[in-house]
C-alpha cells in the first residue's frame, strides 16, 4: 500500500486548533503552504506534549548549537484565526517526531499516521524506522521563532477547554464529575 509524506519547508501557516465544544472537541495539526491544506487529527495530550517538547527542543539548540532564539521575531501578531476550511482529516496521528536541523537552524516536526499494530498489539520494535516506513505523514519545517508561535498557540488551544477540578485535576463538565478525591462523590 503506498503512503504519502504531506512535506512543508516552510510552510505558510502551521498550527493546533480544535473542533467542537470543550469535552467534545477534536484536535487538529493545519498546515498550509504551495496550495495545498493538510489537517490531521490527535489527542489533546499530544498536543500539550508536542508544544512542551518543542520548547525543550529549542533550549537544548539553544545550548548546545548557540542558536540564537531571540534573533528572529515573527511577523504580525498571534495567529489566533480559526482552522482554514475545509477540514479534511488526512489521518489520525499516532506517532509525533522531533529533529533540530543544525545546518538550517530550523525545527523539523513529523506526525506520522497511526498503524493498524498500533490498534491491535504492539510488534517487536527492532527498527523503528521500519515499522513507520509504510505511513502516511506530515513533514513541517519551523524556524525558531515560527516554532514558538506555534508553541504559544498550542498552549492556548490546550489550555481553553474546560477547567480543571481543583482536587483531582481531572476536567469538570458543566455537570460536575466524579472527584476520587471524594470517594466518586459528584462535584
Amino acid at each position: 500500500m503506498s503512503h504519502h509524506v504531506y512535506a512543508f519547508e516552510p510552510p505558510e501557516r502551521f498550527v493546533a486548533g480544535t473542533v467542537g465544544a470543550p469535552g467534545e472537541r477534536t484536535f487538529f495539526l493545519q498546515a498550509r503552504g504551495g496550495g495545498r491544506l493538510i489537517s490531521v487529527a490527535l489527542e489533546k495530550v499530544q498536543v500539550s506534549l508536542l508544544a512542551e517538547k518543542l520548547e525543550e527542543l529549542l533550549q537544548e539548540a539553544h545550548r548546545r548549537f548557540g542558536v540564537d532564539l531571540a534573533a528572529e521575531t515573527v511577523a504580525g501578531t498571534a495567529d489566533n484565526e480559526p482552522l482554514d476550511m475545509p477540514l479534511d482529516e488526512e489521518f489520525r496521528v499516532g506517532t509525533l517526531g522531533l529533529q533540530f536541523d543544525v545546518d538550517s537552524a530550523t525545527v523539523v516536526i513529523e506526525a506520522i499516521a497511526v498503524g493498524e499494530e498500533e490498534a491491535e498489539e504492539p510488534e517487536e520494535e527492532d527498527d523503528d524506522e521500519l515499522v513507520t516506513a509504510d505511513r502516511d505523514r506530515l513533514r513541517v519545517r519551523l524556524t525558531p521563532a515560527a516554532t514558538r508561535a506555534f508553541i504559544e498557540r498550542a498552549k492556548r488551544v490546550v489550555a481553553s477547554g474546560r477547567p480543571p477540578c481543583p482536587l483531582c485535576g481531572q476536567p469538570l463538565d458543566a455537570r460536575g464529575h466524579l472527584c476520587p478525591r471524594h470517594n466518586g462523590y459528584r462535584r
